[in-house]
């Protein structure tokens, strides 16, 4: 009994059991993460709760344009489709896009920043000179012309948002990186004559891992935001694939008889984008030692 008793007390002394603590105190945080968790959820068991081919791709002219009823809780769009069933197949598709295009990114961008802030002097000039020329570019524009020289396809508006996301998100963890370099650990690292990708893997990013963890989670909301916007003009999914932004797009023409058919999809938007950055924000005050106790 001692034994687990001493287990438990290690683990609420624990870092990370102290940042869950910071974070619970934190309601819109909360709130925030019980809107993702229920968007999740829906995108993980979409083919359980609604039948794709059937419900959501499936067109009925006798079904078009109905009101939201029992049968159909959000209504149905133009071409008769569940708008239920495409808000919540969409969730699987955004939200894929959005954690793909952070995930990454931030790869990408930590090995640049990494390097960046690591080694400083020419190599970090040369990178971040490179980057200052795409970060003169809105990624949105960034991603609109790479999505024109490729085509319109989910798989280019992955690439797309996930290379528009890398200057900023270099930026983000090159500065997290100069923040911890110069500790003592570091040095004594330096000293013990350890490899560098050791030092940057096992030293300088485990320590610099709040700022980057806030940035992806919030990223996670912009990207998403960015590809429904691209699909929305239509350089992103392409129908029928029921993705949030293209269901915009359709709905348009309705909007002023049938204003449910955009009305769904865009609260979907919406709340997965603001219980994103509710839990960045959440997390950002949760990982600040200047909170701590």
């Amino acid at each position: 009994m001692s034994g687990k008793s001493e287990k438990t007390a290690v683990k609420r002394n624990s870092p990370a059991y102290e940042i869950w603590k910071r974070f619970k105190k934190n309601k819109a945080a909360m709130l925030g993460l019980a809107i993702f968790s229920v968007m999740v959820i829906l995108a993980v068991f979409a083919d359980v709760i609604c039948d794709y081919d059937t419900q959501v791709i499936a067109q009925n002219v006798a079904n078009r344009l109905k009101l939201p009823s029992a049968a159909h809780w959000f209504g149905t769009d133009a071409y008769g489709r569940d708008i239920f069933a495409r808000v919540v197949h969409g969730a699987r598709i955004s939200i894929v896009i959005g954690l793909a295009a952070t995930v990454g990114s931030v790869c990408i961008s930590g090995i640049l920043g990494s390097i960046a802030g690591y080694y400083g002097g020419r190599v970090d000039n040369v990178i971040m000179r490179v980057l200052d020329t795409f970060l003169a570019i809105p990624g949105e524009l960034l991603a609109m012309a790479i999505v024109a020289s490729l085509g319109p396809s989910m798989t280019n508006l992955l690439i797309a948002v996930t290379i528009a996301r890398i200057p900023p998100f270099t930026r983000v963890i090159r500065s997290s990186i100069l923040t911890v370099i110069d500790q003592d650990y570091i040095e004594a690292a330096i000293a013990s004559g350890a490899r560098d990708s050791y030092i940057i893997v096992k030293h300088i990013l485990p320590n610099a891992m709040g700022p980057i963890i806030i940035q992806a989670t919030m990223g996670v909301g912009r990207m998403i935001l960015t590809a429904a916007g691209m699909s929305f003009i239509g350089m992103g999914v392409q129908p029928p694939l029921p993705e949030w932004g293209s269901m915009l797009a359709e709905g348009r023409d309705f909007m002023r008889y049938s204003p449910y058919i955009t009305l769904f999809p865009g609260l979907a938007i919406i709340l997965t984008s603001l219980a994103l950055n509710l839990l960045g924000d959440g997390l950002r005050d949760a990982l600040d030692p200047k909170l701590k106790n």
